[in-house]
């Protein structure tokens, strides 16, 4: 694809591997060879293939997301962020419902990586405010949050900005009131993408690649719309099309 911002839109792709072991992640990323996308590697994916599926991600030159979400106590989402830290990925996230000092937990982390090890690249650390698959009928009556789904969304924004993190995951519905409220440098991932003629999966809280772009989304995340295509590399390019003309 020839386009003076290709290179720059692929950075705002991320690719999500959403395969249970490394030969299916291996062939999509030849397909996808040349196209300089982000990566995101999901639990399935890293608990089946562990970190040196990373090193060899990395070591191909991607930029890397690692999806694990952690939840826990302050004390062990240190430890995490450390260990994820020295892998080298770019990005990991934690849930923004483990509190403020979990989140700082979290930076504290990937500060102690990189003290011990300058050579390390700082990774953007981002917060998880509701799953793009969570409707505010299950927020309200399940986990048991009252109000609409974008005030938590906010709220939850605002709290991982005042916990020194970078930015958040959140639907691509609510990016124009997470700009808002926490301005435009604070990085939005967005999952919950579906291109035209997709089906919508697990996924409530949905809009297209091109939607995406135009309501301010640092990052788009597609799978199952690139990974379950008959054709992935065409499917991407279709996508950063879509992007592009955005």
């Amino acid at each position: 694809m020839n386009h003076p911002n290709f290179n720059e839109m692929a950075g705002r792709l991320m690719v999500a591997l959403d395969y249970p072991g490394v030969e299916e992640a291996h062939k999509l990323v030849q397909a996808l060879e040349g196209i300089p996308c982000y990566i995101k590697v999901g639990m399935q994916l890293f608990y089946a293939a562990g970190p040196d599926f990373i090193r060899e991600l990395k070591a191909k030159g991607y930029a890397v997301f690692l999806d694990v979400k952690m939840h826990d106590i302050p004390n062990t989402v240190r430890g995490g962020a450390e260990s994820i830290t020295r892998l080298g990925v770019d990005m990991f996230n934690v849930h923004a419902a483990g509190g403020a000092s979990m989140m700082r937990s979290a930076r504290e982390g990937a500060e102690a990586a990189l003290a011990a090890d300058p050579s390390l690249k700082r990774p953007e650390i981002i917060a998880v405010t509701q799953l793009t698959s969570t409707s505010v009928e299950t927020m309200n009556n399940e986990i048991g949050i009252p109000g609409s789904v974008e005030q938590t969304v906010v709220r939850y924004a605002q709290l991982a900005q005042t916990s020194g993190l970078d930015g958040v995951v959140a639907s691509p519905l609510e990016v124009p009131a997470i700009r808002e409220a926490c301005g435009s440098d604070f990085h939005t991932v967005t999952p919950g993408i579906r291109p035209a003629g997709s089906g919508l999966g697990d996924q409530t809280r949905v809009l297209t690649p091109g939607e995406a772009i135009s309501r301010g989304s640092h990052y788009i995340v597609v799978g199952r719309p690139i990974t379950g295509s008959t054709n992935p590399r065409e499917a991407t390019e279709t996508i950063l099309k879509e992007m592009l003309n955005a």
